[in-house]
C-alpha cells in the first residue's frame, strides 16, 4: 500500500503521542485479521516499517509516521485483534509512542 500517512491519525494522550487506524486504512484493508506491532521500548522511526497487517483484501507493511520509543501498545490486541476493526474513537489504536 501507498499514501502510509494517510492510513494512521496521531494523538497527543498524557505526554505520549498516539497512533491508529485511519477510516481510509479500514476501507483499504477491509476487515483486520492478524497485526505484528513492536513491542514496549522498541525504537520506531518515521518512514520505516513498524506494523504488518493481514486482512481480507490484503497483507501490507506500513512505515510508521513518527519517530520515537514504543511506551504503549493497545493491550485489546493482545488476544485478539478484532478491536483494530471499529471505527469508533478512540479503539483502533497501535501504539503510544514518545
Amino acid at each position: 500500500m501507498s499514501e502510509d500517512a494517510n492510513y494512521f491519525w496521531t494523538k497527543d494522550t498524557d505526554g505520549h503521542t498516539r497512533i491508529g487506524l485511519t477510516k481510509a486504512a479500514h476501507e483499504a484493508l477491509g476487515e483486520v485479521k492478524y497485526a505484528e506491532l513492536p513491542a514496549v521500548g522498541d525504537k520506531v522511526s518515521q518512514k520505516e516499517a513498524f506494523l504488518s497487517i493481514e486482512a481480507t483484501k490484503a497483507v501490507s507493511e506500513f512505515n510508521c509516521p513518527i519517530n520515537g520509543t514504543v511506551t504503549a501498545v493497545n493491550p485489546a490486541l493482545k488476544a485478539d485483534f478484532t478491536a483494530l476493526n471499529s471505527l469508533e474513537d478512540g479503539v483502533a489504536w497501535l501504539i503510544d509512542v514518545d
